[in-house]
């Protein structure tokens, strides 16, 4: 019986058994925190469904309001680095910034983490811009079943990803994409994911659960059920033993995370950061993986490693200074 027919019978945990064996005889049992750093809040497509930043176009009347400082972008990767978290990715809507200030961002970063980031950029047809600064592109596809595609992204055409990823890999560099869960989508939608993952022999996934948002088609359509979720992972880690897969969840539901470790992930995304550093919500992350038997690389709660390291841009110490107020800010949070 192939996974798609153990999801439709409800053998989660059969799946869920078999993933986490591979996934620690592959992977092991190290577990990675991931910072998706976004450059604005602002898309000039602004027509995917569940997208916060669809709410967002018509309200902002001057894009380059919307774009963050990068001096607060850049804090934001010398914190992940003391904190021994990853940048999942440099993220933005479309038409905010050039390829070159793109470019420039990350050359910065990488000097700043001495690692090359991700990009999650929308597509472009601009990759040969880019140097060792970057590792890998990530292809926002969302939903993988075409016709299904096209309701929820009517303006991210799958083919045009498809090229970007082709680019990608024929310039060298890694390929990605993210999958929301929850979006309406069906079991048997699963065959295309498994064969998109063939077909450009992708090298990472992120998952997403749905987190509706205000204003959206979506604000009213709760969040997918956490075994439907993690048996979605299971499918990918089975399917695909040797890729890496991360996996995101919202405040409301850290409790998914210790099954979405056993259904074969490797790492965690999709967290306010500094609302829950060293709070109680932070320390119910690091509780998770714990529980999960797995070995957090990183910390979601070590105060003193806020003001560790070796800043290499002293004039971000007013921009990291505020993060780490905020940090403190929220030590006694009742609620974010």
């Amino acid at each position: 019986m192939d996974v798609i027919e153990k999801i439709k019978n409800k053998e989660v945990f059969d799946l869920l058994i078999e993933a986490n064996k591979i996934t620690e005889k592959i992977h092991g049992k190290d577990v990675s925190l991931e910072r998706a750093l976004f450059l604005s809040w602002w898309c000039e497509k602004g027509d995917c469904k569940f997208c916060y930043m669809s709410s967002q176009k018509d309200r902002i009347q001057n894009p380059d309001k919307a774009r963050r400082h990068v001096k607060g972008i850049y804090a934001e990767a010398e914190l992940t680095k003391r904190m021994g978290w990853n940048i999942e990715f440099l993220s933005g809507g479309y038409g905010v910034y050039s390829t070159d200030e793109i470019r420039e961002i990350s050359e910065n970063i990488y000097y700043i983490t001495d690692k090359p980031v991700w990009l999650n950029i929308g597509i472009t047809d601009e990759l040969d811009a880019y140097g060792e600064e970057i590792i890998g592109v990530t292809g926002a596809v969302e939903t993988a079943n075409p016709k299904f595609h096209n309701e929820i992204c009517p303006s991210k055409s799958i083919t045009d990803i498809k090229n970007m990823l082709i680019q990608a890999d024929n310039l060298g560099y890694k390929k990605a994409i993210t999958i929301i869960i929850g979006l309406g989508e069906e079991i048997d939608h699963l065959n295309d994911l498994f064969n998109l993952i063939e077909e450009l022999d992708i090298d990472r996934i992120i998952f997403y659960s749905l987190n509706p948002h205000p204003d959206t088609t979506y604000h009213l359509t709760p969040q997918p059920a956490s075994l439907y979720y993690a048996s979605i992972v299971a499918s990918i880690r089975i399917r695909f033993p040797h890729i890496e897969i991360i996996t995101g969840t919202w405040t409301d539901n850290l409790a998914n995370i210790g099954v979405l470790l056993k259904a074969g992930s490797n790492g965690l995304t999709k967290f306010p950061l500094f609302k829950m550093y060293g709070n109680r919500f932070g320390k119910r992350v690091e509780e998770e993986v714990y529980w999960s038997n797995r070995n957090l690389i990183g910390s979601f709660s070590n105060m003193d490693l806020l003001t560790q390291g070796d800043n290499l841009r002293p004039e971000l110490d007013p921009f990291i200074q505020r993060y780490i107020d905020m940090c403190y800010e929220n030590l006694d949070i009742k609620k974010i």
